[in-house]
């Protein structure tokens, strides 16, 4: 495996990961100690092929990393993920956003880190989509299923959650394909002639 971990990973991204029944099982197998595919096919009776995947996905998640040529867990992501967010102490806006009328808008519709309550108000809710787009990484390719599980920690219903992504052109789908294509940092686009399915723009 050579992917690279993220920096700094959140507590939703974190739950993301594990929302997906065979990471979750792979990431237990690791943790008991199986460290190379055939050991955790073996232990959670999964195909070679979707271990393969899951730890992929693991690694590139900050979960997993490869010691010596055998998958080892990282426990220490939960903490740092944990301490990088605002705690109660950090004052009545934590640091859920530096404009004082954005952070007052994400606090009206946020309990614990999830969606309370999805704004009727147009711009309320792109207020707290562009909150949330933020747990998709630039530059990645997301199945629908993983969009799902990354979208499920934040609201139970993650289908309107994610066509409000869509709606918004946070997210972009194409041919069952997803990537996050805006949010409230300038992005990456990559090379200008080239769109994400290789044909040529202008």
């Amino acid at each position: 495996m050579t992917t690279e971990p993220i920096s700094e990973p959140s507590p939703a991204l974190l739950v993301g990961l594990l929302a997906e029944p065979d990471r979750l099982a792979t990431f237990a197998a690791v943790v008991l100690g199986a460290g190379d595919p055939a050991e955790v096919a073996e232990r959670t009776a999964l195909p070679v092929r979707a271990v393969v995947a899951a730890l992929r996905r693991l690694e590139s998640g900050g979960l997993v990393e490869t010691v010596q040529g055998r998958a080892v867990a990282v426990p220490g992501a939960f903490k740092e993920a944990v301490r990088s967010q605002p705690s109660a102490a950090d004052g009545p806006t934590g640091e859920l956003d530096p404009d004082r009328a954005t952070a007052a808008v994400l606090r009206s519709f946020l309990r614990d880190g999830r969606i309370s309550q999805l704004p009727a108000a147009r711009g309320k809710r792109r207020l707290l989509l562009e909150h949330v787009v933020t747990v998709f990484e630039p530059g990645v390719r997301y199945t629908e299923r993983e969009v799902n599980a990354l979208l499920r920690a934040w609201h139970d219903d993650y289908a309107a959650l994610r066509r409000y992504l869509v709606d918004e052109v946070l997210l972009t789908r194409r041919d069952g394909v997803y990537w996050r294509s805006g949010g409230p940092v300038d992005l990456d686009p990559g090379p200008a002639t080239t769109d994400p399915d290789g044909t040529q723009g202008s």
